[in-house]
């Protein structure tokens, strides 16, 4: 482990970094600022939920041509260039007037930048320069995506005390602006590192398009599986007040549940990535949603606070062991030279999923279903993800 950690110090540092201040474009900081953000726009929960899911659709559709360019441009340019479009995205909402179309406007800019490229470039990073520890790679880099999760709300509450939302926007912005040093600093030996990753890929491998891809019956087997942990755990976090209502619990127990959430998450990615490691890919993505089910099979029968904490714990797991076990999935079966691309597609499913979920789960709440067919819902899926490519496999 330590031979790891000593061979691209500085690289691991950068995926750590461009995951973290990704967050700005993470679901759970922009709600931070819901409340703010309907008063200011005179919007209901409803037209809100509308704007948030047209925005991020727009995104994951933009960003299967966008994300690629990884592959084929220096990744300092890269870096600064979408770096610079979250920095705006951040300045737009203290500057921005008040009007729909530029809140549709930021929006999306938060999640194509943050959720969409800083993200897919941090992870896409850690894939491609270091080969066989790729697993323990990615989980060091999405250890900046946690500690945003566990510190960020927390900062943002003490902000509150001070300041207004737009100006803590702004004080994000800026944050982005002293970003922009360090990461020239840490990719200031990119060209290094480029020509020796030319010099040892073998050239005879096929260099994967985006129409490749989604003609690949592999990818198409283990999509609906990979995909799933976004569609179901984003639809929770966004109504777990209802959830949390209907079983009784509280927000105080939320916070406190949020604690466990990025705690086990930080356990998972420590474990899951020297795990991916030494396993098969294909064969190890089928227990990828183990630890959600059974939270899931929690929260559907128990009511319990320390339930609560169990079923948080398991999401936090789950959250943390899906990106090491995915990334090395893809890695193993399209290689390193096309993983831009292959993730750039990946990636804009996984958005377009996680905008999904908010309005289906939401409809199922309207109709007057409740977290029974919320969560019966969300256990059938699991299931039913996880046996396509067991089959597929099967008859191979």
């Amino acid at each position: 482990m330590k031979i790891f950690f000593l061979h691209d110090p500085k690289l691991l540092l950068y995926g750590f970094c461009i995951i973290f201040f990704g967050s700005y474009g993470q679901t759970f900081f922009i709600a931070l600022f819901n409340n703010d953000i309907k008063i200011l726009y005179n919007l209901s929960d409803g037209e809100f939920g509308l704007v948030y899911a047209l925005s991020t659709t727009l995104s994951a559709l933009l960003i299967i041509n966008f994300a690629k360019l990884i592959d084929f441009i220096d990744l300092r340019i890269y870096s600064f260039m979408i770096t610079s479009g979250m920095f705006l995205a951040c300045l737009a909402f203290y500057f921005f007037p008040s009007n729909i179309l530029f809140l549709f406007i930021i929006l999306f800019a938060l999640r194509f930048f943050g959720q969409g490229a800083m993200t897919h470039a941090g992870i896409t990073t850690m894939t491609r320069y270091f080969g066989k520890d790729r697993g323990k790679a990615i989980s060091t880099g999405n250890l900046g995506g946690m500690v945003g999760i566990m510190f960020l709300p927390l900062l943002v509450v003490y902000l509150n005390n001070y300041f207004s939302f737009k100006q803590i926007w702004l004080l994000s912005s800026l944050s982005l602006i002293f970003f922009m040093p360090i990461l020239y600093l840490l990719l200031n030996n990119q060209t290094e590192r480029q020509n020796k990753f030319t010099e040892s890929r073998d050239n005879t491998k096929k260099l994967w398009t985006t129409m490749d891809v989604l003609r690949n019956k592999k990818f198409l087997t283990y999509l609906p599986l990979t995909t799933s942990f976004s569609f179901i755990g984003t639809g929770l976090v966004f109504h777990q007040i209802f959830i949390f209502t209907e079983k009784g619990w509280t927000l105080e127990m939320l916070g406190t549940g949020f604690i466990f959430l990025g705690a086990f998450s930080v356990l998972g990615l420590i474990l899951g990535g020297p795990l991916i490691d030494i396993l098969n890919p294909k064969k190890a993505i089928l227990f990828v949603m183990l630890p959600i089910f059974v939270a899931i099979t929690v929260l559907l029968f128990f009511d319990n606070f320390y339930f609560l904490l169990i079923y948080m714990s398991l999401y936090g797991f789950n959250l943390g062991i899906s990106s090491p076990f995915t990334g090395s999935l893809w890695a193993e079966l399209f290689g390193l030279d096309s993983i831009g691309t292959v993730k750039a597609l990946f990636h804009a499913i996984v958005v377009f999923a996680s905008a999904l979920s908010p309005v289906v789960f939401g409809y199922i709440i309207d109709w007057g279903f409740g977290l029974g067919m919320i969560s019966s819902i969300s256990l059938l899926i699991i299931i039913a993800t996880t046996s396509i490519p067991i089959i597929f496999n099967k008859n191979e």
